[in-house]
């Protein structure tokens, strides 16, 4: 009979340490799926971020490929005859102007 509480008793014992193992377990379990899930929203936020920073350098590029257009424009004549008679209202000496009146 006392071997059968002895039994008994660590019958008993292994079901609680299971239990509180089932417990850690479960605990764990629910942690890595809270962080889990914190890291795949930072991940979404990252994602976004990406795509818009790549599209910012994609129109970057453009302006940047316009700069190089206008600059070369800039160096030739045409822009230095447009820039003089819009600007600084100089003429050709053969070329007649007509102003309209206001």
């Amino acid at each position: 009979m006392a071997r059968r509480k002895v039994a008994y008793r660590k019958q008993r014992q292994n079901r609680f340490s299971m239990f509180l193992v089932s417990i850690v377990v479960l605990l764990v379990l629910v942690a890595v799926s809270v962080r889990s899930m914190e890291l795949q929203e930072k991940l979404d936020t990252y994602t976004a971020k990406e795509e818009q920073l790549s599209q910012q350098i994609a129109a970057e590029e453009v302006r940047s490929v316009e700069i190089e257009e206008y600059r070369k424009y800039t160096q030739t004549k045409k822009f230095a005859e447009e820039y003089a008679k819009e600007k600084l209202g100089l003429v050709y000496k053969d070329e007649i102007l007509f102003k309209q009146e206001d």
